[in-house]
């Protein structure tokens, strides 16, 4: 596949890292990014030197934490968010994270072999918020098929 999907989703926290309330969550990460990394379809994901995303600060506000990883498809993205052990936090999801009523989520197509970067990630939601679902940025919801070669 000349194309793969890259994704960001951003999500704020109901209280710091290190709060009771954020316990389980806190304690998951790690094997949910394992989880992330053995899923068939995986390719890449945004991590600091600890193997971590959550310490990494893409906007102003502390408590907005960021997850981005590149699949190989739709299909495999799918898989790990909505079949996979990764589903059963993601029910959970409001015990830990704010509602946010601006975009969370945006999947872009990328060339294969690209490494998106946060300001691009960034721009993605932006034009989410502005423009709503198209090709340039869109969710699980109005999904845009992967460009065509010329």
């Amino acid at each position: 596949m000349p194309y793969h999907l890259a994704q960001i989703n951003i999500a704020r926290l109901v209280a710091p890292m290190d709060d009771p309330r954020i316990k389980d969550f806190a304690q998951a990460i790690a094997a949910i990014n394992l989880l992330a990394e053995s899923s068939d379809g995986f390719l890449w994901r945004l991590k600091d030197e600890t193997g971590n995303a959550t310490s990494i600060q893409v906007f102003d506000d502390p408590l907005l934490i960021v997850n981005m990883s590149v699949w190989e498809s739709l299909e495999a993205l799918q898989h790990y968010a909505f079949q996979s052990g990764h589903a059963q936090y993601l029910r959970r999801r409001r015990e830990w994270f704010e509602t946010m009523t601006t975009p969370h989520l945006a999947l872009w197509w990328i060339p294969e072999g690209h490494t998106p970067t946060l300001e691009e990630a960034k721009q993605r939601l932006a034009a989410l918020e502005a423009d709503g679902e198209t090709a340039f940025a869109f969710t699980f919801h109005k999904v845009f098929p992967a460009p065509q070669l010329p």
